[in-house]
């Protein structure tokens, strides 16, 4: 699978950087999920830690434009995004595509229910959370009959439908919002489908239209820390790359942080290939066979493995120090010390603009959380612990 089409899709967007990075205040909350299966508030709550900002405090102002240099964007450490489901599903916002009557919707309720539930999906880890689906081409009675032909007669309590809800232009984020207050460990909210949202009036596909609606999802997306996933319908032209099946203009996936394409070759086949294209994510194509008792969805085979990246010898080595120690609150210079060998491949300055860069693969690879703590006098101490298991 290539990434042409999000190439070409993305070619004319405006990459969008918010003050709220830079500006958020200090949050000292400890998380504490396991790196694998958790339930936790939503990342996107978490903060930015005042203190890792750059020593004088800096920012330029050029009528407007805010800018920070490369040295201060390494000196600053952004708390991680952790996946909804690991390898396959990250928090942003993501278009669902597919054929009419394909089987959108009974995918859309499989990954609902394996959210709300914390059940791995296949062999994809999952982190549990509360989830509102938008079933808006539904009714009651057939969710109801739907859910129970997959699941059985088991509820499941933190798994919110609804049937009904405004449109982009008349308040559905306001909605979102209200959810996202009520239930704060939401992960995950699925708008089936994209068409019964948009604003009134924008039948006629434009970039701009398309790239404005999909961007309301992605600042929602951004501003929660929770994965939108908007189903949308295949244009009937076929194309030998699957993205050009989307109905609309390329503004949908220019705007999205990625997209899944699920797809036959033959309308009677039992068989889907499932396509996925992401920003912070690898390609993947996915082979499904849906049981035609459930109607679940089954994996039966994944193209290619997902890529992992050589062991970083320094992150291995203070995991395995901090994991023995429990915990550790200090400077650079005291790590340094304290980590056997750890001198002799990283200098002090290096070693924290490492920690900051790799904050999030030091949570959700080695299990460790890291923090910058506030800077006193010319020492700049951070925290370094393990993350509980639950």
């Amino acid at each position: 699978m290539r990434k042409d089409a999000k190439e070409k899709a993305a070619h004319n967007a405006v990459a969008e950087t918010t003050s709220e990075q830079h500006n958020s205040v200090v949050d000292t909350e400890i998380i504490t999920n396991k790196g694998d299966v958790s339930n936790t508030k939503p990342p996107g709550e978490l903060s930015v830690n005042d203190s890792s900002h750059s020593d004088d405090g800096r920012r330029f102002d050029l009528k407007g434009l805010e800018i920070m240099s490369m040295t201060e964007l390494y000196d600053n450490s952004f708390p991680p995004k952790l996946p909804v489901i690991d390898g396959l599903l990250n928090c942003g916002t993501y278009l669902f595509v597919g054929a009419p009557k394909i089987g959108k919707s009974f995918f859309m309720a499989q990954l609902a229910y394996h959210v709300a539930t914390g059940t791995p999906l296949w062999n994809y880890p999952t982190r549990k959370g509360s989830v509102l689906y938008l079933a808006l081409e539904d009714d009651y009675p057939r969710l109801q009959q739907r859910l129970s032909m997959m699941f059985g007669e088991d509820g499941v309590d933190n798994l919110f439908l609804a049937t009904r809800a405004k449109t982009l232009k008349d308040g559905l984020d306001g909605q979102m919002e209200a959810f996202v207050k009520e239930y704060p460990d939401a992960r995950l909210i699925i708008i089936d489908t994209l068409q019964k949202v948009k604003e009134i009036g924008e039948d006629k596909y434009s970039y701009a239209g398309d790239y404005e609606n999909i961007t309301k999802f992605k600042e929602f997306s951004d501003r929660t820390g929770l994965c939108v996933l908007i189903v949308h319908h295949t244009r009937k032209l076929e194309s030998s790359d699957s993205f050009e099946m989307i109905s609309g203009t390329n503004g949908l996936l220019g705007a999205a942080d990625g997209a899944f394409i699920l797809y036959k070759k033959k309308r009677t086949d039992r068989e889907a290939v499932l396509d996925i294209v992401g920003r912070d994510q690898q390609d993947q194509e996915l082979t499904l066979e849906r049981d035609m008792d459930t109607c679940v969805w089954n994996l039966t085979k994944a193209e290619n493995e997902i890529f992992k990246p050589k062991p970083d010898e320094v992150l291995e080595a203070i995991a395995v120090f901090v994991r023995t120690a429990g915990e550790f609150n200090g400077i650079a210079s005291e790590l340094l010390e304290a980590v056997p060998g750890l001198e002799n491949l990283i200098s002090s300055n290096a070693l924290v603009r490492r920690l900051n860069v790799n904050r999030g693969k030091l949570y959700k690879e080695y299990g460790i959380y890291y923090e910058p703590l506030q800077r006193k006098k010319d020492r700049k101490p951070f925290l370094l612990r393990v993350v509980p298991e639950e």
